[in-house]
């Protein structure tokens, strides 16, 4: 399961937020999303946990809890929408 996890502060980390989500279960993969042209941490990520129940559990448990003083978003990630005129560079 993809879990999205926000509201994270600036300074954490992927080893962090690993250490957390695998008190619950296997973790796959951490990516914790940063601004491309300053390389800081925008506040969120994803989580890949193989083990729906485990991940549920990690999500209904971390969901509005307290994570270095910002109580962050726990939840199942959405599935990326494309815009389907994204093929048209237009500046405007």
């Amino acid at each position: 399961m993809n879990i999205y996890v926000g509201n994270l502060g600036y300074e954490a980390s992927e080893d962090q937020v690993r250490n957390i989500f695998s008190t619950y279960g296997e973790v796959t993969t951490v990516k914790l999303i940063s601004d491309q042209l300053t390389g800081r941490l925008k506040g969120f990520g994803f989580i890949e946990m193989p083990n729906n129940s485990e991940a549920e559990k990690a999500i209904n448990e971390l969901n509005n809890s307290r994570l270095d003083d910002q109580v962050i978003t726990v939840n199942e990630a959405r599935p990326k929408i494309t815009n389907l005129n994204s093929g048209t560079n237009r500046r405007y």
